[in-house]
This record gives C-alpha cells, structure tokens and sequence, in this order.
C-alpha cells in the first residue's frame, strides 16, 4: 500500500469507471484534491485495486440526515476496492480505524450507495451503524457511522478495542518464519529491507481475523474474550535475549480442536481462511490429536518491541519458564502495553 497524492494517480485507470457512473461530477472533484492525499494499493500491471481517501472533519456534518453533532469525525471521502479472495477490505478497514485512533476521532463515517453489498456488509461487520442518509430523495446513500467512544462486546464490531476487565493475558510465541507475514504491522525494523518478500497481497496477512495451529500445552484452555500478547521467538544463531520480542496485542475468537470438525476438508476450509500453514502441514494437524485451533483478531502492533532481556528485567517474567505460551498477570501485562508504546484509547478497563 501506498501513501500518494491525488495528482500522482491516473484517473483514466478502468479502477474509477464506476465511481464516474456514480457520482455525477466526481472527475472534477478528483482534480480539486490533486494536492491532497489517498491510499492507494496496485495490481502487478500497475493497475489499481484500492483506493481510499480520508478526511477530518471538526464541525457538524450538515449534509447528511440526520446530521451529525459538531466534534471531530473522521470521513471516509472515496473507499474501493476490486475484491479478490485476499481480505483486502479487512486491511483498509484497519487502516481506517488506526487512523481514527491516531486522530482521536469521536467517530468514523462513510456513505455508500446501497447496491454496493459487498462494501456495506463490511462495514456492518465492524462495527459501523447505518445512520441516514445523503442526497436526493430519489437516489440518496446511506451513512455509516463507527463510534470510536462507544464499545461494546461483540469482537468484530468492537474491533479494535480491547475489554481486558477480567480477562485472561496470556503469552503465545510465534516462529520468526510465520510471524511477520501473520502480522504485518509488527515488522521488526530488521526486516524492512525484505518487507516485499515477508508481506504479500494474501488473506492471512492483510486480514484482521488470524489462525495460528499449534501443539503447546495449556493453549486449549483458552476461551473467547482472552488477550494474547504475541511473542517473535529468536533468530537462528542469535541470543534469545536480545532478538526474541513481544510485538502485539491480539484476542482470542475461538479455540478449536480437530475433534470439533466432522472430517478433514471441514478442517481445511476452517483453517485455510487465516492461516498461514499450506494444505500439506494443515492435514498433518489435523491427524495430530494435540493440535489446537486459535482464531484471534489482530488488534494492535507494539510501537516499541519489548525483548526478552525487558520482559525479564523491567517487566518481571520469570525466565526459567518455558516460554512457548504462559499465563500473565494483570501487572505484567499493563507493563507490557505501557512499554509497548501502543494508543491506550484501545484499551478498555
């Protein structure tokens, strides 16, 4: 994904044909922007296939019925995207919403003609409400709003808050060969340089929703609502004390076993939606009475990785213990997100 200007865009690219068909004047709307800025995201040809604008808003919104009150808002001026099996609106909805937070924006709105199905029921998954409507009696859109101070317990729409009032926090180590491509925005700064090889245009990294198989003990005891903090373990001939971090905050959806599927395609067609593992390691979990199936969402990235030696030496966890998934306290982990660096607005007590 790309941070550009509007000027920098061809607007003869096929991607804007339908918003031209929608939107009565939208070519000369696109070059009064020329010096403002959108997220764009390109097919290999160059083409593209995503595009979002932003913009902040600090007074009422009077164009839209019922308007909305005088605060700071968040509008979603353009949002399309040419779906393609990759949970890319999953990763522009994140996008929005880390925005929003950024901005510490009291809500996110966006309007959308009806007809567009696919968009609208994103949307509606996390969490924006259908507020009114925009324009003309005869063909107006709908407006969605996303309260960014109003949450509740439902884990999509919720998302990316966190309700950690008696939930469990746990540690869950990930292997460096998953890790980044599970979690893009947890690159390690040593990364970077390989950032096109790590992150691709695929579902389980651009989604907001992850599957991770493992054979740890402990993790069956998971349930819905626990707080995982994921922890990169080290490189190949590295210390683990230096080069293994906590990189991120996600919580659990499900936890499954393969016992719970009635046969092996059932289990692929689970696990293949958000995970990173190919068919053939897939089915060899599925034979393994031990495996156990942690769906999450992935809902924040530590500004500041915390390493093994801070884990050990600030935060207080034991380092004697086996360290592939364990159990925090309440302590430990507010220590954690506080040393992380991360918006404490997501963050709901």
């Amino acid at each position: 994904m790309e941070k550009v200007k509007f000027q920098q865009v061809n607007l003869k690219d096929p991607f804007f044909t339908s918003l031209k068909e929608d939107y009565e004047g939208f070519e000369d709307w696109f070059q009064r922007k020329s010096g403002s800025e959108a997220y764009i995201q390109k097919k290999s040809n160059g083409e593209l296939e995503a595009f979002l604008y932003l913009k902040i808003e600090e007074d009422a919104v009077t164009d839209i019925e019922p308007n909305l009150p005088a605060d700071k808002h968040l509008k979603v001026g353009t949002f399309k995207i040419d779906a393609h099996n990759t949970k890319l609106g999953e990763y522009f909805i994140q996008m929005i919403v880390r925005v929003a937070i950024y901005e510490q924006a009291r809500d996110i709105y966006a309007t959308i003609f009806e007809k567009h199905e696919g968009l609208v029921n994103l949307l509606k998954k996390y969490g924006f409400e259908r507020w009114g409507v925009k324009g003309c009696s005869q063909n107006p859109e709908s407006v969605y709003v996303k309260s960014m101070t109003s949450v509740g317990d439902d884990l999509c729409k919720n998302f990316p808050f966190v309700h950690t009032h008696d939930k469990n926090k746990y540690i869950l180590s990930i292997y460096p060969q998953y890790h980044t491509s599970l979690f893009p925005d947890s690159i390690l700064y040593t990364e970077r340089r390989n950032r096109d090889a790590l992150i691709k245009d695929v579902s389980h990294t651009n989604s907001i929703h992850k599957v991770y198989l493992c054979k740890m003990d402990g993790v069956e005891q998971l349930i819905p609502g626990d707080i995982l903090v994921i922890y990169r373990t080290k490189e190949a001939n590295k210390s683990a004390f230096f080069s293994s971090v906590a990189t991120s905050v996600c919580v659990v959806e499900e936890i499954k076993k393969p016992s719970n599927f009635n046969n092996l395609n059932e289990f692929i067609q689970y696990t293949n939606a958000y995970s990173i593992f190919e068919t053939k390691t897939l089915r060899n979990y599925y034979y393994n009475p031990k495996t156990v199936v942690i769906k999450m969402t992935y809902n924040a990235a530590f500004n500041h990785r915390l390493n093994r030696q801070e884990l050990i030496n600030e935060v207080g966890l034991d380092a004697d213990q086996y360290w592939g998934f364990f159990q925090l306290t309440d302590g430990q982990f507010n220590d954690i997100i506080i040393r992380g660096q991360i918006d404490e607005s997501i963050i709901v007590n």
